[in-house]
């Protein structure tokens, strides 16, 4: 199978305003232009559609994490690039994930510093969960478990998002998963 044939999960996690699902929506169109089938699967989206009334103690996000998993592997596993963009907190269900994909599983830390994040935040949440009115926010009152080991770690604070976007389809071309260039047109 060739790279233009091979699904993939990209799972990006990190604190909520990391820039993951800004990362996604740049990523996907470059991966399109490659030739991959690419499906994004928003945290915010997929806890509308697929994990309406979950809260979010740890057993919820748990679930909400395993349900994005599961569907993030059939797409992989059918030739498509699932980039998921939800904050999955936790150590152990990322890993959980992990060990059921049946295709390449490229887990992506978007990084930023909680000031940074402060600074950046346009709904107000950070300092609406500093305030307590926010319960279980992840990273204030509520654990944020950073990959020890992603295949590939942005920086936000730091990179621009050509320059995230850059070193996650740098990496993706070093593994063979996506191609050098986009398919000559027929």
């Amino acid at each position: 199978m060739n790279a233009i044939d091979k699904g993939l999960t990209l799972w990006f996690t990190g604190l909520s305003g990391s820039g993951k699902s800004t990362l996604a929506t740049y990523l996907a169109p470059k991966l399109k232009e490659l030739g991959k089938r690419v499906e994004i699967l928003d945290g915010d989206e997929v806890r509308e559609n697929l994990s309406k009334g979950l809260g979010f103690s740890k057993e919820d996000r748990d679930t909400n994490i395993r349900r994005i998993g599961f569907v993030a592997n059939m797409l992989a596993r059918n030739g498509v690039v699932a980039i998921t963009a939800a904050i999955s907190p936790y150590k152990d269900v990322r890993n959980e994930a992990r060990s059921k994909a049946q295709a390449a599983f490229v887990e992506v830390y978007v990084e930023c510093p909680i000031d940074v994040l402060e600074d950046r935040d346009t709904k107000g949440l950070y300092k609406k969960a500093k305030a307590g009115i926010i319960k279980n926010f992840t990273g204030i009152s509520d654990p944020y478990e950073a990959p020890e080991n992603p295949e590939v770690t942005v920086d936000t604070s730091k990179e621009t998002i050509e320059q995230s976007a850059d070193k996650i389809l740098a990496y993706l071309r070093k593994r063979g998963l996506v191609p050098d260039a986009a398919p000559a047109r027929r």
